[in-house]
């Protein structure tokens, strides 16, 4: 190397020490300094791609939405095979202060052409409601709709993205689906991370993966989600008109909006029980 002597060195005990375990020495510091100042610049650049999405979504209007009305429909699908197909109104809530448990956001999900039957999405509870009445929804479909919602990139944006411990960690760019795409690995206080691709151009979020471990098999779930046909939902809020969800490799489900309206004056009691709805025994 240019500029470069050979050196010579004694150590206590050690007699002369070669020169190449010398430089390997002052290079194991040189990497020793060098490596949290990487990682630093990492979680920095991370940051700044979050906050360019953050900017792409619509910014402060974006980090103030009160609500949404999203109108299409839904697909579920069981090992890629559809299984059950409505026509939707969802009705979401955002809530500026996180409850000591549960979600900060509440959701309806008025179902059918006649909306006579819903799901209805609290902080820390969900209810089946049918004309027989409301029945708390099983441990594991709560589980389930809490689990997909705390790891949604949007929800993490809009609800999490200043929770204590949580990290940005830029992971370089790769390319998906013929898409130039960032790639930032999100993690919190918990050690969890989600994998979100932004696309590079727009900086809006295209998909996101996370895996979490089934605490009774044991075994580790793959989930995905990909998102597109960005609009403006009013206010230069831009969401996703096409949702779609995978688990370990099988599509779980679909949603293709035809309307999505932000920031919109609710129906009174939305995200109430039914007056006199009759509550009935939750299936385990």
């Amino acid at each position: 190397m240019h500029g470069m002597r050979t050196i010579i060195t004694k150590a206590p005990g050690c007699g002369r020490l070669p020169v190449r375990k010398l430089w390997l020495t002052v290079f194991g510091c040189v990497l020793s300094w060098a490596a949290p100042l990487n990682a630093q610049t990492q979680l920095d650049r991370g940051k700044q791609t979050v906050d360019r999405a953050i900017a792409a979504l619509g910014g402060e209007q974006f980090l103030h939405l009160q609500n949404r009305v999203v109108k299409g429909r839904i697909y579920s699908f069981f090992h890629d095979q559809l299984s059950g197909l409505d026509v939707a109104t969802i009705y979401t809530q955002y809530l500026d202060h996180p409850p000591a448990k549960g979600l900060a956001v509440r959701e309806r999900e008025l179902l059918g052409k006649k909306q006579d039957y819903s799901y209805l999405f609290l902080e820390d509870q969900g209810w089946d409601v049918t004309y027989r009445g409301a029945r708390p929804v099983a441990d594991d479909s709560w589980q389930c709709y809490e689990r997909t919602t705390r790891n949604d990139i949007f929800y993490i944006l809009r609800e999490r993205r200043d929770e204590p411990g949580m990290l940005y960690d830029y992971a370089g760019t790769e390319t998906y689906l013929s898409t130039q795409v960032d790639v930032v690995e999100i993690t919190d206080a918990n050690n969890e991370t989600i994998r979100v691709y932004f696309d590079h151009n727009t900086m809006l979020p295209v998909h996101q993966s996370f895996s979490w471990m089934d605490p009774d098999t044991k075994q580790r779930n793959d989930e995905t989600a990909d998102f597109d046909k960005y609009r403006d939902a009013g206010g230069g809020i831009m969401l996703p008109y096409s949702v779609q969800r995978e688990r370990n490799g099988y599509k779980s489900y679909q949603m293709f909006a035809t309307r999505i309206d932000a920031n919109q004056s609710l129906p009174p009691n939305v995200f109430d029980l039914p007056p006199g709805a009759k509550i009935l025994k939750k299936v385990e």
